[in-house]
């Protein structure tokens, strides 16, 4: 109990909205690791909010009264990186016509945040493994040894054992740095921190500008709990300032949501074929449409295999004609170590469909399976259809959410298979 107070009284001190187990992990994490002085290695997306935990670990720190600075080790150029963290001597390279401080100097006794520290130079990771390790760093052109009392955190948003395995960051800084880690989930696994989010976002941008802000239907909040945000919060920030300043609707529903949500997510799954632009898929569709396409070809197939093993002519009515097409390019060469010379797959399957045709006494035809295979799925893709209907009174826009598609989509379902649109 004591714990989740001194969490509560974190997000209130530093503005942290949510209440997911995984955030407030991380929080307990922080607060614990704080008050020592021991390297810190946020992990987490682009966008979660790693820089937040940055500033907390300071802010409860006993050196919450010295420097703070944030630096992105990315958007340094690496031939002045070293000059920025531990600074140069006039006249070490050119255009150095002054002697520079360098971070780790100006910073001292406070905590310097190292962002993307996987995009650090593998020189600059050598210097920052001597100030973690003694405290010590020389600057650029200089030959002398200083020393500084800087608390060092990272953050990446990359795997950094990857990293190492490639040789792209030292294994023995990556121990260094990883001292305690603070893992900060990524928005789409923080649930109804979505809606506290955007709720935070719409009112105060609206404070901000003096201007209504916006609600959401519940459809509408079922939907943006359902988006996966690959920019995480600060995408939700953009798209909750753009409705609230675009949209005179209130409230807003789901329909003017999706427009404001990028239409382009990855699933994860591979590409099966190429989709037409003006045509609104989704996964179950896709998934319909393979096995339906998958089924043809294993009719043909068989077809065309009885017709071969009895003797037959092959009827060319009925298999499709793409895959006679198919059939017609070269056939594939592959060559054989063995035999030390290239033969066609095509020749040893002939010979075996050669075999075959001795013996045809136990041949028998099953061509009509995957009719009644294709007439199965369509009926339960039907009677799935009906069910949804049903279930939501006959409103097509809510069965073809629970079904997964879209209006349209539905609408052409219905058509193909006759399905009274009425109540019984």
């Amino acid at each position: 109990m004591e714990n989740t107070r001194e969490i509560q009284e974190v997000k209130n001190r530093f503005g942290i909205i949510g209440n997911a187990p995984a955030l407030n992990y991380a929080l307990s994490v922080a607060i614990q690791v704080a008050p020592t002085d021991l390297t810190v290695l946020i992990t987490g997306e682009s966008g979660s909010g790693k820089e937040s935990f940055s500033k907390i670990i300071h802010g409860l720190s006993n050196r919450k009264r010295g420097p703070f600075i944030a630096i992105n080790c990315g958007a340094i150029p690496e031939g002045t990186i070293d000059s920025e963290l531990f600074g140069h001597l006039k006249g070490s390279f050119t255009g150095a016509v002054d002697d520079r401080k360098g971070y780790f100097e100006t910073t001292n006794n406070g905590t310097i945040f190292l962002d993307e520290i996987g995009e650090m130079p593998l020189g600059t990771q050598a210097r920052l493994l001597r100030v973690l390790e003694n405290g010590e760093y020389i600057p650029v052109g200089s030959s002398t040894v200083r020393k500084t009392d800087v608390r060092v955190v990272a953050a990446t948003n990359v795997d950094l054992l990857n990293a190492v395995e490639n040789g792209k960051f030292r294994e023995d800084l990556y121990y260094r740095l990883n001292t305690v880690p603070i893992k900060v989930p990524p928005l789409r696994d923080r649930g109804f921190d979505i809606e506290l989010l955007f709720l935070k976002f719409t009112t105060d941008f609206a404070e901000k500008n003096r201007i209504e802000p916006v609600n959401l239907t519940e459809e509408a909040r079922v939907m943006l709990r359902a988006f996966r945000f690959p920019g995480n919060i600060r995408q939700l920030k953009n798209i909750a300032e753009q409705i609230t300043l675009l949209e005179p609707e209130r409230p807003i529903g789901p329909n003017v949501l999706s427009k404001y949500l990028p239409k382009e997510q990855s699933s994860g799954l591979p590409a099966l074929f190429n989709l037409k632009e003006t045509q609104d898929f989704s996964e179950r569709e896709i998934l319909y449409k393979v096995l339906f396409e998958m089924k043809k070809d294993v009719t043909d197939l068989k077809k065309l295999v009885y017709s071969l093993m009895s003797g037959n002519a092959v009827d060319k009515d009925t298999v499709h004609p793409d895959f006679f097409q198919e059939l017609s390019a070269e056939p594939p060469v592959l060559y054989s170590r063995q035999e030390e010379e290239y033969h066609s797959p095509f020749a040893q399957t002939t010979l075996k469909i050669d075999d075959i045709q001795r013996n045809t006494e136990d041949i028998e035809d099953i061509t009509h399976e995957t009719d009644e295979d294709n007439l199965s799925l369509e009926k339960n893709e039907k009677e799935m259809i009906i069910k949804a209907l049903r279930k939501n009174n006959f409103k097509r826009k809510y069965a073809a959410q629970s079904l997964g598609i879209s209006e349209r989509t539905l609408y052409r379902k219905i058509k193909q298979y006759d399905i009274t649109d009425e109540k019984p």
